[in-house]
């Protein structure tokens, strides 16, 4: 069977270990100078409706570095453009390809590619989650903090496709999870409630960012107005101006916190230039573990070493 990286919430705890163990092992290769030539042969398709730069950049790279062919493919110029079916789209380039990553907006378009595809179907980013990036955070965070075992986990700002995928995470992993969003911009109820219902979770929402961040170990924000939402940014300053990670609210967590931001960043926004120019930001760190994430996801998925 077809295994696809759809959402954070499909993995078990051992998957998480496996990409993470791969992620290292490869990380630890590159910066050795070995080079990997495991997917010599095979070619990824980037299937993307969105902009980006690190998540492409990432994978192109990750896939050359592996021996392998990626494939920009913009979805404007494909015949869906023309309103060919999702389904038809899926089967041909399973034909053609060995994996492919799509950015899209609907979490429903990811979904209907896995149904009909034969290949690895792997969500690079929709408007619900964003699977792959959380994986290279927790990358980070561990190389960091050495586990994930006894770390409180702040997310403060937007209650969006990262806080939602830091939520699934969070439910199978175990570590302590506070978030602090606006109200009227907190994430989804149907992905919280499912998360918190899991055994392992600790996980707790909330409007204030203070009480979040305290002697949080981790810090983490993104932006205000994700993608599509441009029109919404000057009205999101003024609710999301109490939320914004600077030096005072840092000065709320563990001594020896480290900041997260996924990137872009508009800084004297939802994160100071000091904060993240600063001692604790760890955030180019965070950057590049995606080229190694994403190594680990590619090679797994594709020569099937998950199983």
């Amino acid at each position: 069977m077809t295994k696809h990286l759809l959402t954070l919430a499909d993995l078990s705890k051992a998957e998480f270990e496996a990409f993470f163990k791969r992620a290292f092992e490869l990380k630890e290769k590159k910066q050795k100078g070995v080079a990997e030539s495991l997917l010599a042969g095979k070619s990824l398709g980037l299937l993307f409706d969105k902009p980006s730069t690190r998540t492409r950049v990432s994978f192109e790279a990750a896939m050359i570095q592996l021996g392998g062919s990626p494939l920009f493919i913009s979805s404007k110029d494909t015949q869906m453009s023309r309103a060919e079916p999702i389904k038809d789209t899926a089967r041909v380039l399973s034909r053609y390809l060995d994996a492919l990553a799509i950015r899209t907006f609907s979490q429903t378009v990811i979904e209907e590619f896995a149904e009909s595809a034969s290949i690895p179907v792997i969500n690079a980013l929709t408007d619900s989650y964003h699977p792959c990036q959380v994986l290279s955070d927790l990358m980070t965070v561990i190389e960091h903090k050495g586990s994930l075992e006894n770390l409180k986990i702040a997310w403060v700002g937007d209650g969006n496709n990262m806080a939602q995928s830091w939520i699934n995470a969070a439910g199978i992993l175990g570590f302590e999870l506070h978030l602090a969003c606006p109200q009227g911009h907190l994430p989804d109820p149907q992905i919280f409630s499912t998360a918190t219902q899991k055994s392992a979770a600790r996980i707790s929402l909330g409007s204030d960012p203070i009480a979040a961040v305290k002697d949080a170990d981790v810090v983490n924000t993104d932006v205000w107005a994700s993608m599509g939402q441009e029109a919404e940014q000057e009205a999101r300053k003024k609710i999301f101006a109490p939320f914004q990670v600077n030096d005072t609210l840092l000065g709320n967590a563990a001594k020896d916190a480290i900041v997260l931001h996924c990137l872009p960043a508009h800084r004297e926004e939802e994160i100071t230039a000091a904060v993240l120019e600063g001692p604790h930001s760890v955030v180019w760190n965070q950057s590049e573990n995606k080229l190694h994430m994403h190594k680990a996801i590619l090679d797994i998925l594709i020569r099937k070493t998950y199983l």
